[in-house]
């Protein structure tokens, strides 16, 4: 908004007004894709930790406090759940990762949503919750801390060898996070014209229920046209041979119709 840098990017896009501000106009430019998972560390469970949305959302606002309360045993009644203090782990900084999280906690829980911290880059979380800044810091907390539990980039977690929860989708169903799981979430959305879209709660059996867009922020308009030829041969790049990156990297490739879309908005950057 300052004009002080050729492009930014943000999982949180930029709001009507914020653009409206920027006296060259701004393009939001879908690239990449990314999950957002709880991860958590438990020893000698035995399998892999299930989690129910209203448990999650719960667990979230401070209600669920031990990692054996039933209302977890409920989905996992064949693990070693031992009798340990939850740890939540939580962004300090302002963050687009938390603005995607908070966003599906508000589209999933009406106490969430009108009762509690609502949705935000910067949340009011549970007094007792460890703040960490940046992904990594939340990865690196989460690690080292029995028994805690924190919400994470994909591929942070899976770079820092973390263990995921499965997560209950919209249709009932338990959800692994992955890249085809990820992927599944972006073949449910359509693009509006202005490419931006949040999808906090998405359909679909299959589907991973926190998927967020990671946007390039672009001008609409460069005064350096070298400048400007350069950038878009980079974001074509972006959504072409470098997809083939993502996955192995920790985020989910563009659907199609997503590439498409984003294709053109780069051919009328000026």
């Amino acid at each position: 908004m300052a004009g002080t840098v050729d492009f930014g990017a943000s999982d949180a896009a930029m709001s009507d007004e914020e653009m409206a501000a920027v006296t060259r106009g701004v393009r939001l430019l879908p690239t990449v894709a990314g999950s957002i998972v709880l991860a958590y560390n438990l020893d000698g469970l035995g399998g892999d930790l299930k989690l129910t949305r209203d448990v999650y959302v719960d667990i979230f606002l401070g209600k669920i406090k031990v990692w054996d309360d039933p209302r977890i045993k409920a989905a996992n009644a064949r693990l070693r759940l031992p009798h340990d203090n939850i740890a939540l782990v939580v962004r300090q900084d302002s963050s687009g990762t938390t603005y995607a999280f908070t966003n599906h906690l508000s589209a999933v829980s009406g106490q969430w949503r009108d009762h509690g911290p609502g949705v935000g880059r910067v949340i009011a979380w549970p007094g007792n919750s460890m703040v960490a800044p940046g992904n990594e810091g939340v990865a690196g907390r989460i690690k080292h801390s029995k028994g805690a539990i924190g919400y994470v980039e994909y591929g942070m977690a899976q770079r820092a060898g973390l263990t995921m929860a499965w997560l209950e989708n919209k249709a009932g169903q338990f959800i692994q996070p992955h890249g085809d799981s990820g992927l599944a979430t972006l073949l449910q959305v359509e693009m509006p014209e202005n490419l931006r879209v949040f999808f906090p709660d998405p359909d679909g059996k299959d589907s991973y229920p926190i998927v967020t867009f990671s946007w390039l922020l672009v001008y609409k308009q460069y005064d350096d046209h070298l400048k400007a030829t350069a950038l878009k041969q980079y974001v074509r790049w972006c959504l072409s041979e470098g997809q083939a990156f993502n996955e192995a990297l920790g985020y989910v490739r563009l659907a199609p119709q997503v590439i498409a879309h984003t294709m053109a908005a780069v051919d009328r950057i000026r």
